[in-house]
């Protein structure tokens, strides 16, 4: 019996495979884009980028997630009033975290600090932020069906949207079910050594899902979505390319479709293939000039989060590894105590 236990332990996969295949994944993904670009002939292209619609974009990019902040607020309103200052705050810091480490460590970042800030427990917190990606998902699939019709889409995007739809489905079923049977949910979950998690997490989600603010949240993200059209926009005018606003609606729902698997620091290699592929292979644009704006896309998105998550994260006085042990530490101490049995009753 030992022996055999021993021989599972040794057949177990290492830990560091699953970032292995996603960093090969996400590398190869940039090597496939750029393997023949003529940089020489697209850096004066670049340079030439008329800076009105650059500056465009950035202020919009700046109100997409002063807009998160607000749905976050909205959904969190049955739990508590929370400043919409500290949200914003801890939304950029997350997308700076997201920009330089990786696997997305940001999402578990900006959950901690909102947690902290307010006194909230993290797991309603991650509820929260549970139920803004169940709402993402249900418009980009909406998006997705719309280009679907629009234009045609290849198999490999056919895969990723099932794929993410299958996903959306089974979580939305997930929550309906702690939502509307909160009793029998609870049961359920008490025979699981995190059991306390996830009864905290039934309660985030069944509260907020029956409040008044949920539906008002849940169209709020219309804003938040379409804020990211037009930065996406501007900067393909910028570029002297013919687009519109549709077109830029397709690139950013082809890009947030191929960016749901965590990868590098910024989604290096994911984004750019994505941003490539909406443009050349479904926009028709040419593909040196395609390949030159998926690069200028991802700087003009990056540098700008990358300077508002330095600022927001010097007000704090922490460095950003210190966070995410904080973060890390954080989780880890809400699972060891919710695993902890509890006493029966009549225990001395």
């Amino acid at each position: 019996m030992e022996s055999s236990t021993s021989g599972a332990k040794n057949r177990r996969l290492p830990p560091w495979l699953g970032s292995a295949v996603v960093y090969a994944i996400s590398l190869g993904c940039l090597a496939w884009v750029y393997h023949d670009f003529d940089w020489q002939a697209e850096l004066p292209r670049v340079l030439r980028i008329h800076w009105a619609w650059i500056a465009l974009a950035v202020v919009c990019d700046v109100f997409v997630y002063i807009s998160q902040a607000w749905r976050w607020n909205l959904l969190l309103t049955p739990i508590k009033e929370l400043g919409l200052w500290r949200s914003v705050q801890a939304i950029y810091i997350g997308l700076f975290a997201n920009e330089i480490l990786p696997l997305r460590s940001g999402e578990v970042i900006r959950c901690y600090l909102l947690a902290h800030w307010n006194h909230v427990p993290l797991p309603r917190i991650i509820s929260s932020a549970l139920i803004e990606r169940l709402i993402d998902g249900i418009w980009l699939m909406s998006g997705f069906a719309v280009i679907s019709l629009l234009v045609p889409v290849g198999p490999g995007l056919r895969t990723a949207a099932l794929a993410l739809g299958v996903v959306v489905l089974i979580l939305g079923a997930l929550v309906a079910f702690a939502v509307f049977n909160r009793s029998f949910a609870h049961e359920v979950v008490t025979a699981n050594r995190f059991a306390g998690v996830l009864r905290s997490l039934i309660e985030g989600l069944n509260i907020m899902a029956r409040a008044r603010t949920f539906f008002p949240a849940a169209l709020s993200s219309i804003v938040y979505l379409t804020l990211q059209v037009i930065p996406i926009f501007a900067i393909v005018r910028g570029y002297d390319v013919p687009f519109s606003l549709g077109d830029a609606a397709i690139t950013l729902v082809v890009i947030r479709l191929s960016t749901v698997v965590p990868g590098l620091p910024g989604n290096i290699g994911l984004f750019h293939a994505a941003a490539f592929t909406a443009l050349n292979k479904l926009l028709g644009v040419d593909e040196q000039t395609a390949k030159s704006l998926a690069a200028v896309l991802f700087f003009m998105i990056t540098v700008p989060l990358l300077a508002a998550g330095a600022v927001a994260l010097a007000a704090t006085g922490l460095k950003i590894r210190e966070l995410q042990r904080r973060a890390t530490d954080e989780a880890s101490a809400t699972s060891r105590i919710a695993s902890t049995p509890e006493p029966s009753v009549g225990a001395k």
